[in-house]
């Protein structure tokens, strides 16, 4: 920098020059070695860094822009407008007023209409708030009013105070990389899916005439020591070594590491041309120091359906014209079938973005499952006069790309979405509209010249309706970025002793924690309440209600037992453990404690909004031991719903004397909530629908409406029955319900994830696949 930078005669202006110019070589340099997702978090990072040494924000607003504030006790005004204004901006505008002595709140009171507008209007951007505002603070209220704008909010921020070249990361540039490495620095390929580092190192080599002096050793069984030997040799005669996949090899690792130590200690001796090339994914057994003393690289493959695509079109076997057209006995059908089947592996890759709505579980598909694919489908055109698509599909989506995938319902998506691709309209419509899209479709061309065009003539940016997705999945996927935004900067500040005397935060520590303490209710005394709930043969609920009491006193008990020990600690009276020390960080992050998650139902609520939660279904059990069982249960209020759902079948069973194997739910939506407790089965609420919404005028599932991403099922009948739905030809979609939006969960034994509850099956008048690809789901809890 001292070299580089801008020269100038006075000395204040030298500084800011050599600051800026160090502050964009850290950046250029750093990003080198950051995946496409962390680099605009750097950014960030740095943004705030080099403001915060400026005193221009402060660790308050920082964290309050991270976490929303922390707060339990709610002593808030009601929200004044609930048809508009949702209750989690209300909470979080008046910790805002609270923060800086702000009156955004009476100013809301005063100015609704513009600041309804502010909300609702997709295109609005402008605070309709007179007073001056620091740029932080209105970034603070942009998340708080428009968290779909959020990513935005942020790029814009960091371009009014470092400039825009700190949001357009440097191009990757290998040759550049080269010319700044040294011989005893190794160079770290940190490998991403689809990544191919070799075809650029052998292009480098070919440039510095290399190529015969490479030495290349995928790491595996009995590899090490001759990976070592080549490594001395190369050193002596200044050869390049390539050891790949060192993820692969971790009991080699050490051995890496001591290479690296003896290059440090040896770089007089080592030939200047020597390079030593690791290529290894992301893996915590990779050696701290190796990555401390060495050259971090990344090359991620692009991303976007139309890149994805154009990758495939211009690589073998599809690029070899000799193979485009080999197929004589249906070359027209065989190019249709090719460009679908490559359509639908980029669709595959691309619903990966979109979190659980694209895939509950994010498989690592690649290019070898589409090129057996591609093979499987030229030898049975070639084998057959007609086509077999029912055989393709089930070798392409069950065995191929299926083998890949372990999630029940994953294993049902990818059949419905290959048969949007592999369908017999392909060949009735010259151009066929992949999900009735009018830019997507297969081209009724002949020529690999014409597919090329046309795949070029696709937007950059798709839609997620081309992936068979409702557009709401966007504001889904960018409040899921922004999340994972925020997480990434929360991991990144700095660890202070939270319970040390000398830190800021303990007062407010305490201020949180005697709030909960206040919410949180007596256990349950469980010996006097089985007095009135016995457990008896007819009545199964009772040893749910016994078993869900039991549950929740344990969370209670671990919940209390930890904040009074920290309090202790706050006070001396007893030593900090490492778990006393993680809850108050969760605290000051407003994210509920590890040591209360491992005791409690799944919840993905911040800490401010899962105290609340829990006393709610407290208050739950507490009425059902006061008033007797509800009328309609809160299905989401169970720790272990399925022991709720076998309650119901276990009641009905003892009733009619019929095995409870035999018995399946039937389901019927009522608009109306019932007064009377039915006589089978019970009647239940708290399912959210995700992909679509419940229309009550038609008792039928419908699409959901713009920017409303969660709709509200009506209480549900749940009746044991005998009946076999699939003989009774009614239309209907087989909906999994889960308990949280995250929905993958460990496998268990029956293929299913344990975040799943069971299936409802929702009415409907249109075909089932068209929901099981929109990725609709119920959930019996939202998040924040």
């Amino acid at each position: 920098s001292i070299d580089l930078s801008e020269k100038s005669d006075e000395i204040n202006i030298r500084i800011r020059n050599l600051n800026s110019h160090f502050t964009y070589l850290i950046y250029t340099n750093i990003c080198q070695s950051l995946f496409e997702k962390d680099k605009f978090l750097f950014s960030f990072l740095l943004c705030t860094s080099v403001l915060k040494a400026n005193d221009d924000i402060d660790q308050e607003e920082l964290r309050f822009f991270l976490t929303g504030g922390v707060s339990i006790e709610n002593n808030l005004l009601t929200n004044p407008y609930p048809k508009w204004l949702p209750e989690k901006t209300w909470l979080e505008l008046n910790k805002l007023n609270e923060l800086k002595n702000y009156t955004l709140v009476e100013h809301l009171r005063k100015n609704e209409e513009n600041w309804k507008n502010y909300y609702l209007d997709p295109d609005s951007c402008k605070i309709p708030y007179e007073k001056p505002l620091t740029k932080f603070i209105q970034l603070i209220i942009l998340k708080i009013f428009r968290p779909d704008k959020i990513i935005q909010g942020i790029r814009k921020f960091i371009i009014q105070n470092l400039g825009s070249k700190f949001i357009e990361p440097p191009a990757f540039s290998l040759v550049k990389l080269f010319n700044n490495s040294k011989a005893n620095l190794p160079l770290i390929f940190i490998l991403s899916p689809g990544s191919d580092p070799l075809t650029h190192l052998y292009k480098l080599a070919n440039d510095y005439e290399m190529v015969d002096k490479i030495r290349a050793i995928s790491l595996g069984q009995g590899q090490g020591p001759i990976a070592l030997k080549q490594i001395e040799e190369a050193i002596q005669y200044g050869h390049w070594v390539i050891l790949q996949n060192c993820h692969l090899a971790t009991s080699f690792l050490n051995d890496i590491e001591r290479v690296c130590q003896n290059l440090t200690q040896r770089k007089e001796t080592i030939k200047p041309e020597f390079r030593l090339w690791l290529t290894s994914y992301s893996t915590p057994e990779f050696p701290v120091s190796v990555l401390e003393n060495s050259i971090k690289i990344t090359n991620e493959a692009p991303k976007g359906l139309r890149s994805n695509l154009l990758k495939i079109y211009l690589n073998d076997p599809i690029s070899n014209s000799k193979y485009f057209n080999s197929c004589f006995n249906n070359d027209i059908k065989w190019k249709k079938l090719l460009f679908s089947l490559c359509f639908f592996h980029a669709v595959v890759e691309e619903r990966k973005k979109y979190g659980p709505i694209g895939w509950n579980i994010p498989y690592e598909f690649n290019e070898s499952d589409l090129n057996i694919s591609i093979r499987q489908l030229k030898l049975f055109l070639d084998s057959y006069e007609n086509i077999q698509l029912d055989a393709l599909i089930y070798l392409t989506a069950e065995c191929n790309y299926g083998g890949r995938v372990t999630d029940i319902h994953d294993r049902r998506l990818i059949v419905s979405l290959l048969n949007v691709f592999y369908c017999e309209k392909l060949f009735e419509h010259s151009n066929y509209n992949f999900f009735n899209l009018d830019n997507y479709y297969t081209p009724n061309e002949d020529s690999y010249d014409m597919y090329l065009e046309y795949i070029r003539s696709l937007p950059f940016d798709t839609p997620p309706e081309a992936f068979g997705l409702h557009s709401n999945s966007e504001l889904t996927r960018t409040f899921q970025e922004t999340q994972q935004l925020f997480n990434g900067i929360l991991l990144t500040l700095p660890r202070e002793n939270s319970l040390s005397n000398q830190n800021s935060n303990q007062n407010f520590i305490q201020e949180i924690i005697k709030d909960i303490l206040k919410r949180l209710p007596k256990e349950f005394d469980i010996k006097s309440i089985q007095k009135f709930y016995p457990l008896t043969y007819s009545e199964s609920m009772n040893t749910v209600l016994i078993q869900e009491l039991t549950r929740y006193n344990n969370l209670l008990i671990c919940i209390k037992d930890s904040l009074n020990d920290v309090k202790k600690a706050l006070k001396g009276q007893i030593l900090i453990t490492s778990n006393l020390e993680q809850v108050t960080e969760a605290i000051l992050m407003n994210k509920i404690p590890d040591l209360w998650a491992s005791k409690s139902y799944p919840s993905l609520k911040s800490l401010g909004n899962y105290i609340p939660d829990l006393c709610q279904r407290l208050k739950f059990f507490q009425d059902w031991i006061d008033k007797d069982s509800p009328v309609v249960f809160w299905l989401s209020g169970f720790f272990f719903i399925q022991s709720f759902l076998t309650g119901i079948t276990q009641n009905y069973a003892r009733k009619y004397k019929i095995p409870i194997d035999e018995l399946k739910f039937e389901f019927k939506f009522l608009n109306v909530e019932p007064k009377l407790k039915p006589q089978d089965g019970a009647y239940v609420k708290g399912i959210y629908l995700q992909g679509a919404r419940w229309c009550t005028d038609t008792n039928l599932l419908k699409e959901s409406i713009p920017k409303i991403i969660y709709d509200k099922l009506p209480v549900i009948h749940l009746i044991p029955n005998k009946l076999n739905f699939d003989n009774l030809n009614l239309n209907y979609y087989e909906c999994p319900v889960y308990k949280t939006s995250l929905r993958r969960g460990e496998l268990s034994t029956t293929g299913h994830s344990t975040n799943y509850v069971f299936s409802i099956h929702v009415p409907i008048d249109n075909n089932k696949s068209h929901w099981i690809n929109r990725g609709v789901v119920g959930l019996c809890q939202l998040d924040d």
